[in-house]
């Protein structure tokens, strides 16, 4: 008998688990179910969510509390009607001159530009007006970790963020509270514990019930849909939850350590369990380690593949990371994203910091703590302006990333409705 025929797996352990998770006195099961139906049956969970993403209804939340954000909206509408930012051909156009003429740029195949994170919608817009200025890409994808509670008394800013990206044609990612960072991990207290977060931040006892909860509390008051997975417990009941018919879209973040292709295949594998009879899953971003090299993202691709979730799953990859607190530095891996892109499909170029060369010149580099930092505290400390500047750093690595993958003729998305043509 051929060694690799004692891997299948037994029928009958498929229906061992299916009588396990159907069976009506099963308490985990039954809990979770509890958290759902306090917010209806998932068909109506999803319409409440449906119809307070829509824009216009956005944009009335935030006058009806007169928001500052509005105007800056309005702006930003005015110029993507006025075609304001540079079409990908120009800038393609700009960075090789007429050589791009000769190059036919493989659009199945395009790497999507990322930023992290977006932590106040201010700086959206601050970097829209130097885009514009300067002929910049803007991100076709963003990453938020502000405190969710914070966000949604700040002057409508969990509103406008979520008009926004509609305006720009964008996908965008919200970290929730419900997390081991409010003392519940003991792992977990300052910096000098930061270790704790590799093993996942933490979601200990009943927060992985919490975190279902604090979801679909934001996803039907504010429709927010795509939020960060940091544990393997809120993993499982994210997929758990979209099986039961509730449109969660989640990522997976760097914490979660899957720094092999095997953690890949187990994460993949259970992605493909729990997929609806359509084949979709709630998985929608699998960042991996920053330890991973081009072998493993490859390999990683071609379990994607093969589970059939290549189209559905994106990977995303970490190119540059802040400064201080989560990397050694110096950390670019945008040699490993020009070597691999010509192959993978479906991945993302993720920017945390800025290029190390820029980083070690400010008085305060990007920093992973700071996202941690009440907004109050960042003002009174003075340090809102360093903060700007290290989000604009990030701006300028996504910038680096796309123009060095255009050196190589390798195709890139960024906001879509901001730079196409």
């Amino acid at each position: 008998m051929d060694l690799r025929e004692y891997l299948k797996i037994d029928g009958s352990v498929v229906e061992e688990i299916n009588r396990f998770l159907l069976d009506p006195a099963n308490p985990a099961i039954n809990e979770v179910l509890e958290v759902v139906a306090k917010y209806g049956a998932p068909e109506e969970i999803n319409a409440k969510a449906q119809e307070v993403r829509k824009l216009p209804n956005l944009l009335q939340q935030l006058r009806n509390i007169e928001s500052p954000y509005l105007k800056d909206l309005e702006w930003l509408m005015v110029e993507v009607n006025r075609n304001s930012f540079i079409s990908i051909s120009d800038y393609r156009r700009k960075v090789l001159g007429k050589e791009v003429d000769r190059i036919k740029f493989d659009e199945r195949r395009t790497v999507t530009l990322e930023i992290s994170a977006l932590q106040y919608f201010p700086w959206l817009i601050l970097e829209a007006r130097q885009s514009i200025e300067k002929g910049e890409l803007m991100p076709a994808r963003y990453i938020r970790v502000r405190r969710m509670k914070e966000q949604e008394s700040d002057q409508g800013d969990i509103f406008a963020t979520a008009a926004a990206m509609q305006i720009i044609g964008a996908s965008y990612v919200e970290t929730l509270d419900t997390k081991g960072t409010d003392g519940s991990n003991v792992h977990l207290g300052g910096p000098e514990t930061i270790t704790g977060y590799f093993g996942g931040i933490g979601q200990p006892n009943d927060y992985a019930l919490k975190w279902i909860d604090e979801y679909l509390y934001y996803y039907t008051r504010y429709g927010i849909k795509q939020v960060l997975n940091i544990n393997p417990g809120t993993i499982l009941l994210g997929y758990i939850l979209h099986k039961l018919g509730v449109d969660i879209e989640f990522k997976i973040s760097v914490f979660m350590g899957n720094d092999n292709p095997y953690s890949v295949l187990w994460t993949l594998l259970a992605a493909r369990l729990f997929s609806r009879q359509d084949g979709s899953t709630p998985l929608k971003g699998f960042n991996l380690s920053n330890s991973v090299n081009c072998q493993t993202l490859k390999l990683s691709a071609e379990i994607r593949q093969k589970l059939g979730l290549r189209d559905q799953v994106r990977i995303e990859h970490h190119i540059t990371e802040t400064w201080k607190s989560i990397v050694r530095q110096p950390y670019n891996r945008r040699c490993d994203l020009l070597e691999v892109a010509p192959y993978i499909s479906n991945i993302s170029a993720k920017h945390e910091g800025g290029d190390p060369e820029v980083e070690e010149e400010r008085s305060h580099p990007s920093d992973i703590l700071d996202y941690f930092r009440a907004k109050d505290e960042i003002l009174s400390s003075g340090d809102m302006p360093h903060l700007i500047r290290n989000y604009l750093d990030k701006h300028d690595a996504v910038n680096r990333t796309a123009r060095a993958l255009t050196e190589k003729g390798l195709a890139f998305l960024a906001a879509p409705n901001l730079h196409a043509g």
